[in-house]
C-alpha cells in the first residue's frame, strides 16, 4: 500500500493546521471550496480580482448567473427532457409488457431474462440514471452556478431517494429536474410540499400504497425525523402514527395510466379524528389535512434548528457550534423558511470566515473527484466513465439506500480502502490514464511546490513532501500523489 494512504488517513483525522487569519487569497479559496467544488487554475485569482464578497452574492442569485455553455453541453443527454410519462412509454413499458407476458403464458425467470434482453440498450432502465449522473458530474464540474450545484447536491441527500428501487428509477430524473432543482433558493414549504406529493417520494417510502385500515408509516417517520423536526425534535410514535393517517390517500398514478402524478385517492383516506403534535383533526377531512400539516411542519422551531445544523455541517463545520446554529434558524422563522436568506445568514457569518474552518472538513468522494478534475484543468469528455469511478470511491450517485442518504461528516469517509481508492483515482487522473477525461499536468507546473501551489493554493507539510520526494519527481507522479495527499482531500 501507498505510504501516503495511512499518513492521509492519520492527518484526516487529526486538526488540520489553520492560520490566524484568512488572507484574501485563503477567502477566495475557501468559499471556492465551501459553496462550490473547488476552484480550477486561476479561480482564486479571478474570486480576488472581483472581490470575495461579490462572487458570493453572485452565486446566492444563480439565475443571474449566465450558464448557457454547460446547458449546451447537456442537451445530448436526451432522456433529461423526457417527461415521466415518456420515459414510463419508453424505457418502463417494454420491461413491464416483458412481465405481464411471463405471468399471462407462465413463463420461467429464464425466459423473461431473455426477453429483457431483446430490449435495445438505448431503452434500458441503466441509460436513465447514467445520463442523470452525467448532467450532475457536468454541472458541478463545469457550471458557474457552484452554490446552486453545492445546494442541489444538499437537497437531493436531504430528500433522499433510491434509484435501484422499482419504479424510482424511471421517476429520479424528473424528481431532480422539477422537484428539487427549482425550488432550492425558494420556501423550505414549498419544497417539503412538492417532495410529499412527488411520486418518486411516494414509492421510495411506500406512502403510495397506505391507506385507512392498512397504514404504511415509513413516510410518516422519515419527514418529521429526517426532512423537518430531526430525532429529537419533540414528536413521539404516537404522532408518527396519527400523521400516517393524515397521509393516507396520498398517492400516485399507476405505471399503465396516461400521466405519472400526484394523485389523492379519497376513499383510501382515513376520515377519522386525528392528533398529530399537540393539532387536532376533526373527522372527515380530506387531503387538506395533509397540506396543513406539511405547513406545520415546516413552520416548525424544531424545523429550524435541524435544518440550520444540516445546513451549517454542510457549509461550516461537521461541529458548528450552537450559537451559530440558533442564529441561522432564527433567519429561518423570520423569514418563513426562506432558503436564499437562509443561507445567506450561513455565509455571511463570522463563524464561515473564522480560521479554525478553514480546510476543517473532509471532502465527500462526489466532492473530492469533482474538484480533482477541477483543479487539474481536466477536461471531461464523456463523464460516464467518471460516473462509474464514483461507485469505486464510495459515493455512486442516486445510489443511497438508506432514506438519511449519504453522510456529510468527515468520518464517514476515511479509512485506508476508501483512501486507497481516491489515490488510484487521482494517480489515473493526474497520469491522464481515465476513461472520458483528459488532463495536461504539464500545463500546471513540474515542481512539487508549483504543483502543490496550483492544486492545494498552499503549502504541503514536511511530512508529505517526505513522501512524495521517496517516490521521485515525475510532474504526473507529484500531481496524483498531492491529490491524494491531506491538503487536497481537506476543504
Amino acid at each position: 500500500m501507498n505510504r501516503l494512504v495511512p499518513i492521509a488517513a492519520l492527518a484526516l483525522l487529526a486538526a488540520a493546521p489553520q492560520p490566524q487569519q484568512l488572507t484574501e487569497s485563503q477567502r477566495a479559496l475557501h468559499a471556492l471550496n465551501r459553496l462550490g467544488f473547488g476552484a480550477r487554475p486561476g479561480d482564486v485569482e479571478r474570486v480576488t480580482s472581483i472581490g470575495v464578497d461579490r462572487w458570493i452574492e453572485q452565486q446566492l442569485h444563480p439565475e443571474r448567473i449566465d450558464d448557457r455553455a454547460v446547458d449546451a453541453r447537456l442537451a445530448r443527454y436526451t432522456t433529461l427532457q423526457l417527461s415521466d410519462d415518456q420515459v414510463m412509454q419508453q424505457f418502463a413499458k417494454p420491461i413491464l409488457d416483458a412481465r405481464k407476458q411471463k405471468k399471462q403464458q407462465q413463463l420461467s425467470a429464464e425466459d423473461l431474462e431473455a426477453m429483457r434482453e431483446k430490449i435495445p440498450p438505448s431503452q434500458r432502465p441503466r441509460r436513465l440514471v447514467a445520463e442523470l449522473s452525467a448532467q450532475r458530474l457536468v454541472r458541478a464540474a463545469e457550471s458557474e452556478r457552484q452554490l446552486n450545484e453545492v445546494l442541489v447536491d444538499f437537497w437531493m441527500n436531504h430528500f433522499n431517494v433510491y434509484a435501484a428501487k422499482g419504479l424510482d428509477r424511471y421517476l429520479i430524473a424528473s424528481y431532480e429536474r422539477d422537484t428539487i432543482r427549482p425550488r432550492v433558493w425558494g420556501r423550505f414549504e414549498d419544497l417539503l410540499l412538492a417532495t410529499a406529493q412527488s411520486p418518486a417520494m411516494l414509492f421510495y417510502l411506500d406512502n403510495a400504497r397506505s391507506r385507512a385500515g392498512a397504514i404504511n408509516e415509513n413516510y410518516a417517520r422519515e419527514i418529521m425525523e429526517l426532512h423537518t423536526l430531526g430525532v429529537d425534535g419533540g414528536y413521539m410514535q404516537k404522532d408518527v402514527t396519527e400523521l400516517a393517517r393524515v397521509f393516507t390517500g396520498w398517492s400516485m398514478s399507476r405505471p399503465q395510466d396516461a400521466r405519472m402524478e400526484f394523485v389523492f385517492r379519497p376513499r383510501l383516506h382515513d376520515r377519522g379524528a386525528k392528533t398529530v403534535l399537540g393539532v387536532r383533526f376533526a373527522p372527515n377531512g380530506g387531503i387538506d389535512e395533509g397540506a396543513r400539516m406539511i405547513r406545520i411542519l415546516a413552520r416548525h422551531p424544531a424545523t429550524a434548528h435541524h435544518l440550520a445544523t444540516k445546513l451549517c455541517q454542510r457549509l461550516v463545520s461537521d461541529t458548528p457550534s450552537a450559537a451559530l446554529v440558533e442564529r441561522v434558524a432564527q433567519r429561518y422563522l423570520a423569514t418563513n423558511g426562506d432558503l436564499r436568506e437562509t443561507v445567506r445568514a450561513i455565509v455571511t457569518s463570522p463563524e464561515f470566515w473564522d480560521a479554525r474552518n478553514y480546510r476543517a472538513k473532509v471532502k465527500s468522494p462526489f466532492e473530492y473527484a469533482v474538484s480533482a478534475i477541477r483543479a487539474t484543468g481536466a477536461t471531461i469528455e464523456n463523464p460516464l466513465p467518471l460516473a462509474r469511478e464514483l461507485k469505486t470511491i464510495g459515493e455512486p450517485l442516486y445510489f443511497a439506500q438508506p432514506p438519511i442518504g449519504y453522510s456529510d461528516k468527515s468520518e464517514a469517509w476515511v479509512n485506508s480502502g476508501a483512501l486507497l481508492a481516491r489515490l488510484n483515482f487521482a494517480l489515473a487522473l493526474a497520469g491522464n490514464k481515465m476513461q472520458g477525461v483528459r488532463v495536461d499536468v504539464a500545463k500546471l507546473g513540474t515542481s512539487t511546490d508549483a504543483l502543490a501551489r496550483v492544486l492545494t493554493g498552499g503549502q504541503l507539510t514536511d511530512e508529505t513532501k517526505k513522501t512524495i520526494a521517496a517516490r521521485g519527481n515525475d510532474p504526473q507522479l507529484v500531481a496524483g500523489l498531492i491529490l491524494g495527499s491531506p491538503e487536497f482531500q481537506r476543504q
